[in-house]
């Protein structure tokens, strides 16, 4: 999944996106409730973890602005803040689900699988990514082609994920580096390359037709020829 964490907070912020780019989300992070909000209305999430007490804009104002302009996603709510009052506030805020800090991650995570199971919650598409034989469930994390189980890494996962996205495109190292490294930057390393090779001989290999084609000059594109 696409999540978007705002929290001001350095450390904490770089815990958690670490955490969740482990376990093969792609994560937006924003410092503050205004870029939080702009981020949350303009990009494509599929759920967004917002800290309450923000700079700017706080976390419940956030959450409220999104309803009001009909985003849907699911939103986690964190804070300092674990009276029942406060709980209550934030949920009647519009926020999906209210954890307490300290939080223990795997506690976070299974909240988050939580909040993706619900058939309702705003998830902006299906769990589940196919193009022609080939099929890769979100939530499940299994990824198959007639059938056959392939067996991916966390980021490969990641890689498959983002070019199912974008199925029929052509997608640039650019979009790579920012969609699933989220470098803004190029490091001027082939590790595109490499783990385009490796997705490659895992989905293509084995089978007939290939779906995964390189576009000399501009990048890749999943797609299936006819």
């Amino acid at each position: 999944m696409r999540i978007l964490i705002v929290e001001d907070d350095e450390v904490a912020r770089d815990y958690l996106a670490k955490a969740l780019r482990e376990v093969g989300h792609t994560v937006d992070v924003a410092t503050n409730g205004l870029d939080g909000l702009q981020m949350a209305s303009s990009v494509a999430v599929d759920l967004a973890i917002v800290d309450r007490m923000l700079p700017q804009l706080d976390g419940l104002a956030l959450v409220q602005s999104l309803r009001a302009t009909g985003r849907k996603m699911p939103v986690l709510i964190l804070s300092a803040l674990g009276e029942v009052d406060d709980r209550i506030t934030g949920l009647r805020a519009g926020g999906d689900d209210y954890l307490t800090k300290p939080y223990h991650m795997s506690e976070l995570l299974a909240r988050i699988d939580a909040l993706a199971r619900r058939g309702e919650s705003g998830i902006h598409d299906s769990t589940k990514l196919k193009l022609a034989d080939l099929e890769l469930d979100r939530m499940t994390r299994r990824v198959t082609r007639n059938g056959k189980k392939i067996e991916l890494t966390a980021r490969e996962f990641q890689l498959l994920e983002f070019m199912m996205r974008h199925s029929g495109q052509v997608v640039t190292r650019t979009m790579l580096l920012e969609g699933v490294w989220d470098y803004h930057f190029d490091p001027q390393t082939n590790v595109i390359d490499v783990h385009i090779s490796r997705l490659r001989q895992a989905i293509d290999k084995d089978f007939d037709k290939p779906l995964l084609h390189t576009v000399r000059g501009a990048g890749y594109s999943l797609r299936e020829d006819e």
